[in-house]
């Protein structure tokens, strides 16, 4: 009996070693963009930022790293889980996206914490977020695992953005 719903094709099988590979390097990317953006913010942490006025809810300082290093590790496999699985213009198309929000997430730190304006890192994180959103919306369409471990990383951006614009207000 057909029901209206199709299964997504099985990806077609691919060699261990390319998998491996594949997985290394989208771990290494995001890993790379998390390094550079806490080498910019280290300088900025005791001087600036914490002399910046912040609202009663935001985290610890020590949240942070734990947190980003959980969300860059579930980007990494869920573009992983994208490539493994996609085919075509809709894996080309996811992985793009991809790739520019991580980019747009690197750039944030170098616009918070290096150029020190909240107000031009609350317009890119805007940005970033548009872009996310698209990127989940591609996900979905060829991998619905990466879609899920990309859901808080979404969720993490709009509180990051909540609190980028509370800093720009409080200290505007």
């Amino acid at each position: 009996m057909d029901t209206g719903h199709r299964e997504a094709a099985a990806p077609a099988p691919r060699s261990t070693g390319l998998d491996i590979a594949a997985l290394i390097g989208f771990l290494a990317l995001t890993l790379l963009v998390g390094r550079l953006g806490a080498a910019v913010t280290q300088p900025a942490l005791e001087g600036w930022y914490r002399g910046l006025a912040k609202p009663s809810w935001t985290p610890p300082d020590l949240a942070f790293p734990i947190v980003w290093t959980a969300l860059y590790l579930m980007m990494a496999l869920a573009a992983w889980l994208a490539w493994r699985r996609g085919r075509g213009v809709p894996r080309r198309a996811a992985l793009g996206l991809w790739g520019l929000q991580l980019g747009l997430n690197a750039l944030w730190s170098q616009l918070f914490f290096g150029l020190r304006d909240p107000g031009l890192a609350l317009a890119e994180l805007g940005l970033l977020l548009a872009v996310l959103l698209a990127t989940l919306v591609a996900f979905r369409r060829v991998s619905r695992p990466a879609f899920w471990l990309m859901l808080p990383y979404l969720a993490w951006s709009g509180y990051a953005l909540a609190l980028n614009a509370a800093i720009w207000r409080l200290n505007g």
